[in-house]
């Protein structure tokens, strides 16, 4: 029991995403409806890509690629542009909280000569460069995702609605390395030993059939299936590695949401926000129980779906829970040698208050505000 209470009380989302469905049932009693509203597409879809990613890092792909990658470096200025860029990149292809387990590690090792104020504001930028470049593609973040499987949003729609931002962020994000000196820095080198070719082609196939299921060509009940079976059978280990917090989270406020709609004071309240301006409600929302739940929570409730995708991603900027990623970005610093969690906080809120404002500016600009 002890441990059971730790956990929740370490999974603060979960936590509140369980007391929140809960809770719900005392508005609306559980029924078909509640069944109903769990998107178990969207879990499925979740499920096989957070294993087909575990499997890459497990055995070391990552690593070796980010080695590849910063083996040439020669100054700090240079390393922390190359990481930066790196996280902008990644988080298209394997989500915003996977490039930041990946890479925030991978800065310290490298970075740890340098003075905390360097290091520390490279971690921040990473981590604003993860939220900001997952936003482009469907499979960058979980909310992209559930809009993409939902089928409210084209995979095109992504990189179509997103792209103005992405662009103006990427320079931004580059500008701010200015602020980083260029002392010399000892080169790293890329991980010598060989990935397990056996492995790298079995997940190698399984990303293939994922852009098959995306593509809707393949169901996502079979990806899964397909894709437990053969990890089980091949890299059993991997199957612990699957963030199922996530999926949990997942299913709390799938019951939650459905338990809303179905109550109608809340679902018109919700839908008066949302006619008013959905990509600052969204955004606001966000920044309380951060943009993952506030997309599920919110996307019933409005028919300009592709507002409410710009609202949550760039919600994911300004507070600590504003996105889970940089939750995870936190943890990983004040976990290393040296680390200022006071001057993480004050930077990370600085930064991410001038991007949150360059990117509404923006908005406005283009008409979505």
């Amino acid at each position: 029991m002890k441990r059971i209470l730790q956990y929740f009380k370490r999974e603060v989302v979960l936590t509140v995403a369980l007391i929140a469905a809960l809770a719900s049932f005392l508005l609306v009693p559980p029924g078909a409806h509640t069944l109903a509203g769990v998107d178990t597409t969207t879990l499925l879809m979740l499920f096989s890509l957070m294993t087909i990613v575990a499997g890459f890092r497990h055995m070391g792909a990552f690593d070796k690629l980010a080695g590849a990658v910063t083996s040439r470096i020669k100054t700090l200025r240079g390393l922390a542009m190359t990481l930066i860029a790196a996280n902008f990149l990644l988080a298209m292809v394997a989500t915003n909280d996977v490039a930041l387990i990946t890479l925030v590690p991978f800065t310290l090792l490298l970075m740890r000569g340098a003075k905390i104020q360097h290091l520390t504001l490279t971690v921040v930028l990473e981590t604003i460069a993860a939220n900001l470049g997952s936003m482009v593609t469907p499979i960058g973040n979980p909310q992209n995702l559930y809009l993409y499987s939902s089928g409210k949003l084209g995979a095109a729609d992504f990189p179509g609605l997103t792209w103005p931002y992405a662009a103006v962020a990427f320079v931004l994000l580059m500008a701010c390395c200015l602020f980083i000196p260029k002392d010399v820095v000892k080169p790293s080198a890329a991980a010598e030993s060989k990935l397990p070719a056996r492995r790298l082609w079995l997940y190698a196939a399984l990303a293939v059939i994922a852009l098959l299921s995306l593509a809707k060509i393949i169901p996502a009940w079979a990806l899964a299936i397909v894709v437990a079976v053969a990890v089980f059978m091949v890299d059993r280990p991997v199957l612990k590695q699957v963030d199922y917090t996530l999926l949990a989270t997942f299913v709390c406020f799938f019951v939650f949401v459905a338990s809303a709609k179905a109550y109608a004071p809340v679902s018109a309240w919700l839908e008066g926000l949302m006619a008013g301006s959905p990509l600052v409600t969204s955004l606001l929302v966000s920044q309380v129980i951060s943009n993952v739940p506030a997309c599920l929570l919110l996307s019933p409730f409005t028919k300009s779906t592709s507002t409410l995708m710009l609202g949550v991603n760039i919600g994911g900027l300004g507070t600590i829970v504003a996105s889970l990623a940089s939750l995870i970005s936190f943890r990983l610093y004040g976990a290393a040698e040296g680390a200022k969690k006071g001057l993480f906080m004050g930077v990370f809120t600085v930064m991410n208050v001038l991007f949150l404002a360059a990117m509404l500016l923006l908005a406005w600009a283009m008409g979505a505000i």
